[in-house]
């Protein structure tokens, strides 16, 4: 497969690269999420990538940005693009349990709760309202964005706020075996909280069972002026999901090809239900020399941090695959 599934014609001089941070508690629950080396970690994975990413280090506490195998997190993907195409990225801290350690654009929300014990982002209209403020801000900024996301747990919110606005969703996971399960069980009590109060409404739907992070960025993408792609996989066609049900433009995706040939997933069928054009990102990781990285091959990681998005950026910028795979390649080798 070509490094790119299909080359947009997108013409661009202010290009810049966001990522919209939050929480759930959702991937406290063992064995939801894979985006950290334990459960209770998993809530700290968001600050430490947007701390490696904008620094270059990990300095906040003593960890590795490597999983228990040597699978090194996406953040390394999405810090090696960062510095290869020279752009100082952007976070939105959209609701963490606790406070990121890098600059942020705060829009002041709060961590999901657990959306089987009530309602997972009360404030999901006002989180909403946050994002366009943010999306006009940023309009001033570049005239093109590429958003991502880093939120653990996540895969699990986007498949009840998917499966509540009607589609017939399977996502992805972080995990070789997605624990589809246990995603499964809470997606059903969502449902009978959606279904028991006929609920309809997008945002509505995100604060029964979603995470911070949707409404926030679907708030930017509805007032962003210039070109939108979205990075990521199940977690942003949530977003247009959301987007679509509010009447509002929905957004491409830029997602890794490990998201695409995930068996467990059908994000291809999602994005054709929602409407959304979907590109697909081949690094061929299986040739680039670390154990550590292949291991995207196997299906460990896949994405995250709009990794994707950061490798679909940087080749539209003109950065040949070969100086993509190299940025990583030793970027990745320096976390060892």
């Amino acid at each position: 497969m070509a490094f790119l599934s299909e080359v947009p014609s997108i013409r661009f001089s202010r290009p810049l690269f966001a990522s919209v941070l939050g929480n759930t508690a959702l991937s406290m629950v063992p064995g939801v999420s894979g985006a950290g080396s334990s459960p209770r970690m998993t809530v700290y994975t968001p600050i430490l990538d947007a701390e490696l990413i904008t620094t270059g280090s990990i300095t906040s506490m003593p960890y590795k940005p490597n999983t228990p195998t040597g699978c090194p997190t996406p953040a390394v993907i999405t810090r090696s693009m960062m510095a290869l195409a020279g752009i100082d990225p952007v976070f939105v801290n959209a609701g963490m349990f606790n406070p990121p350690t890098v600059p942020c654009i705060d829009v002041y929300g709060e961590a999901a709760g657990d959306p089987r014990e009530g309602e997972a982002v009360p404030k999901a209209r006002a989180l909403f309202a946050a994002g366009e403020r943010v999306g006009r801000h940023l309009s001033r900024c570049a005239d093109f964005l590429v958003l991502g996301e880093c939120v653990p747990g996540g895969t699990t919110t986007a498949l009840c706020v998917l499966r509540a606005l009607g589609y017939e969703a399977r996502v992805s996971s972080s995990f070789i075996e997605n624990p589809v399960g246990l995603k499964e069980e809470i997606c059903r009590a969502v449902m009978e909280k959606v279904e028991k109060a006929d609920i309809r409404d997008s945002l509505d739907v995100v604060r029964i069972g979603g995470d911070p992070m949707m409404p926030v960025a679907a708030g930017i993408a509805s007032t962003y002026t210039g070109t939108l792609v979205f990075g990521g996989g199940t977690q942003m066609l949530a977003v247009d999901a959301v987007l679509k049900g509010l009447g509002k433009k929905t957004v491409p995706i830029a997602t890794t090809e490990y998201v695409r040939r995930d068996a467990s997933a059908n994000v291809e069928a999602i994005a054709a239900a929602i409407g959304v054009k979907a590109y697909f990102v081949d690094p061929d990781f299986g040739t680039i020399g670390d154990t550590g990285i292949a291991r995207y091959c196997e299906g460990e990681v896949k994405e995250g941090m709009g990794a994707g998005g950061a490798m679909f950026l940087a080749r539209l910028m003109g950065h040949s695959p070969e100086e993509i795979r190299s940025a990583i390649l030793s970027t990745a080798i320096s976390f060892r």
